[in-house]
């Protein structure tokens, strides 16, 4: 196997998910990424778990899409179950978090204070495992390849394209949240303005209505002399 080849190969992080076959496939991979849009009914809470890696960096974002005021309850619970991001009603937040011993989180969206409204969120989750870069270079030591520097810099190209990964996120989610934003308000306008004219044309065929029978003559009835 060439020098291109192998560092292909471990790009993909074939060679570095393939080490433990005897676990399961998510908590063997070195980085993972995931971007949710999930719907929360009024009055309910959803929660999800993910699973980190000891040693791994855990970073979550959370954005209310639409619905309602826009808001809702978000909290994250490390794996020993305690709450490291406590409960506040917003339209967004984040939390980064690096795990020493591993473990599941919990990411809880409660919407229970809405008891009408549903909610759209968008849930952006990353789980990185630098020290897999590590194992790498000393893969590569063992080929007798001198390439400490080729390594660092890949670490912090990885390191800058997971940052500019979150950012881009939540640029979108701000983006879908901005555009639900406007298709509401576009649609409340349109709503009430047929309303309005047809208010307005009801009310113009009533006065019109009464303002011609205010005009109209009664026959009179006939007077008889007496002599």
């Amino acid at each position: 196997m060439n020098l291109v080849s192998y560092l292909f190969i471990a790009g993909t992080f074939i060679v570095l998910a393939s080490c433990d076959d005897s676990r399961p496939w998510y908590e063997t991979l070195p980085a993972v990424a995931m971007d949710y849009k999930v719907h929360i009914d009024a009055g309910k809470e959803d929660c999800y778990f993910q699973y980190v890696n000891p040693g791994a960096t855990f970073f979550v974002s959370f954005q209310v899409l639409r619905g309602g005021d826009g808001k809702a309850g978000f909290a994250v619970r490390n794996q020993a179950g305690e709450i490291v991001l406590p409960y506040q009603w917003r339209a967004s937040a984040d939390y980064q978090d690096q795990s020493g011993t591993g473990g599941y989180y919990s990411v809880c969206v409660d919407n229970q204070f809405s008891r009408f409204a549903g909610k759209l969120v968008n849930l952006y989750i990353t789980v990185i495992r630098y020290d897999q870069w590590d194992k790498f270079t000393k893969e590569l030591e063992e080929l007798n390849l001198s390439v400490e520097n080729f390594t660092n810099t890949i670490v912090n190209v990885e390191k800058n394209i997971n940052e500019m990964l979150h950012t881009q996120a939540i640029s979108r989610s701000r983006e879908a949240r901005d555009l639900n934003l406007l298709t509401d308000n576009n649609s409340y306008v349109q709503n009430w303005s047929v309303a309005q004219v047809i208010v307005i044309i009801a009310t113009t065929i009533l006065q019109v209505y009464f303002v011609k029978k205010l005009f109209q003559e009664r026959p009179s009835g006939s007077s008889k002399i007496r002599i």
